[in-house]
């Protein structure tokens, strides 16, 4: 168990150089990976367990909070595969309640993205949150959460996967 749990610890750390789409995932990955190495130094093979789970979550909440600050900082005049494109929603599962009539989703060249739902009452809201694109991962934020989804664009589709929810939706 000792070897397998140092292999699994710079396996880790070595990971760490392919790196990751967000920082909170390379904060993970870089905390997962300290904590296994200093938590078995401290107390063998549990303190190892120990230590990379503590580590992970550690070096989550650092390299989330970075990519807020670089997010709102973010260079938006090199446009993204989504910069300028408006978007339909045809499927969202779990379905917000109350649900709605109509999603549109408009990524702007400046990095903003407004969403504009219209519920089963009429009722029409409007937000804007900060979007950037990092490889095939679309990252929204506002003051107070920040979420880190998979997208791919097919054709005239763009899916959207997030821990939270699931979004398929058609090219306007």
């Amino acid at each position: 168990m000792r070897s397998s749990i140092l292999a699994l610890a710079a396996l880790t750390c070595l990971a760490v150089g392919s790196g990751c789409a967000t920082k909170g995932g390379t904060g993970a990955l870089i905390g997962s990976g300290i904590g296994a190495i200093a938590g078995y130094a401290i107390e063998d093979d549990e303190g190892a367990l120990v230590g990379a789970a503590i580590g992970a979550g550690a070096g989550y909440l650092i390299g989330n909070e970075l990519d807020k600050t670089q997010s709102e900082s973010h260079d938006f005049s090199e446009p993204t595969p989504l910069s300028g494109t408006r978007w339909s929603v045809v499927s969202l599962v779990p379905m917000p309640n109350p649900p709605f009539v109509v999603k549109t989703i408009d990524f702007r060249n400046d990095g903003i993205v407004v969403t504009r739902t219209t519920d089963v009452d009429g009722l029409i809201t409007e937000t804007e949150e900060r979007y950037r694109v990092v490889g095939k991962t679309l990252i929204v934020n506002k003051p107070g959460y920040l979420v880190n989804a998979a997208f791919a664009v097919d054709g005239g589709q763009l899916i959207i996967d997030a821990e939270q929810f699931r979004a398929v939706c058609d090219r306007l």
